[in-house]
């Protein structure tokens, strides 16, 4: 193991986090209408649901996957996200889905990983006795 192993999970944080944060602004610049509308597009039931639930993966589970909050728990919806993005919009649509399996890839590391030792959530762990 080097010294860098220990960081792993700060940098997978900042890049699986910070993508998907912009993803989530732009879904909120365009507003739910036209992020549901693009889910109907696709046969997404439930739309408008849908159209917040991915909003808020994007923004909110994004942060704390910057900040390192509950990581492992937003990673997994993320990677969720991007598994039903991949097979119901790229997949079906014919598209390349590279961006879209990186980030799962990403995702599912940080399922492994977790929070990582740069995060807040260290601040409040527990010491082990």
């Amino acid at each position: 193991m080097n010294s860098l192993t220990p960081y792993a999970a700060f940098f997978m944080r900042l890049a699986v986090g910070g993508v998907f944060l912009l993803h989530g602004i732009a879904k909120f610049d365009r507003g739910i209408g036209a992020t549901a509308q693009f889910l109907a597009m696709h046969h997404i039931p439930f739309a408008t649901i849908f159209a917040v639930i991915l909003m808020t993966i994007e923004t909110v589970g994004a942060l704390c996957v910057l900040l390192g909050i509950l990581t492992r728990a937003w990673a997994a919806v993320m990677a969720v996200e991007m598994a039903v993005a991949i097979v119901a919009v790229k997949i079906a649509g014919h598209q390349n889905f590279e961006l879209e399996a990186l980030l799962l890839a990403g995702a599912v590391t940080l399922v492994a990983l977790g929070d990582g030792p740069l995060s807040i959530a260290v601040r409040f762990k527990q010491p082990s006795s």
